[in-house]
């Protein structure tokens, strides 16, 4: 078992998910310490990720807490065992730790689908757009900050626009955020004809609420839903006023399940709504 300075979320994930298992199994630390044949505070660092953990050790565990389902061992063991670093590395001195968290969940994503209100989607963002909104944040952020953020969300994109295996991606967004003019008319113009032109992938599918459809859950919220390679392992991230908040929780990840099923029967099928950012972006 290693221990890391800075762990990623996955491997933040995968103690998280072990604590879990063993709460289940109804085993305090110290039991579960001496059925694996470790010392407390050594399972006490790989709960709360200060160390690493083998893909070995997580069947083991695995094992000891009776978790009969195979295909969740088998993904938290192939997350324990990838120990690589990724692009978003560079930022941590840079950015917020939320940011580069989300990051790491979108690439390794099995699909995402995200829901927003406000704003266009961070992934569905131009360079102008994105440096627009991070002008009106609170507090205000310096030059450099903005830049670093820009380059940041701009590199978040390449998971829909890498040429090798494209993250499946879905986005709702309501009509409030399409008439938004961040940054005036001519880049809220090029922002919906980017959309446009982002829709045409396969891999992506865009969908509009528009007003007239009236009242819908969670109005208000933004709501990024980041698949794992099973369900157990899926995480939902909030963007809230103090920072970004990430919800892994089965009960919570339900609720959220839930919502998409409601938001998409709402929302305009994809041709429909390319046909309604269209004419939104002819009479802008």
């Amino acid at each position: 078992m290693a221990g890391r300075a800075a762990p990623t979320a996955r491997r933040i994930r995968v103690g998280a998910e072990l604590r879990r298992l063993r709460e289940r199994a109804g085993l305090n630390s110290t039991q579960a310490a001496r059925l694996l044949g470790v010392g407390q505070g050594q399972l006490s660092n790989v709960e709360t990720a200060r160390f690493g953990v083998s893909p070995q050790r997580v069947r083991a565990m695995a094992d000891i807490y009776a978790c009969g389902d195979h295909a969740f061992v088998e993904a938290l063991s192939a997350i324990a065992e990838d120990r690589s670093r990724g692009w978003w590395e560079e930022y941590r001195a840079m950015l917020p730790t939320g940011l580069l968290d989300l990051a790491e969940l979108e690439h390794h994503a099995a699909r995402l689908r995200t829901a927003h209100t406000a704003h266009i989607p961070g992934l569905l963002q131009t360079a102008e757009h994105a440096r627009e909104i991070y002008h009106q944040a609170i507090p205000a952020l310096g030059p450099h900050e903005i830049e670093h953020r820009v380059s940041h969300r701009l590199k978040r994109q390449t998971v829909i626009h890498r040429s090798h295996s494209p993250v499946p991606y879905q986005a709702i967004i309501h009509e409030a955020a399409l008439r938004m003019q961040f940054g005036g008319r001519r880049v809220a113009r090029a922002q919906l004809r980017h959309l446009l032109q982002v829709s045409e992938h396969r891999h992506v599918t865009l969908r509009v609420i528009p007003f007239a459809g009236g009242s819908f859950p969670g109005s208000g919220q933004t709501v990024n839903y980041l698949h794992g390679q099973v369900p157990r392992l899926d995480t939902v991230q909030l963007d809230q006023a103090h920072g970004t908040a990430f919800v892994d929780g089965a009960e919570a990840l339900g609720h959220y399940r839930q919502l998409f099923a409601r938001l998409e029967a709402l929302a305009l099928p994809p041709s429909l709504s390319r046909d309604f950012i269209h004419d939104l972006a002819e009479n802008s």
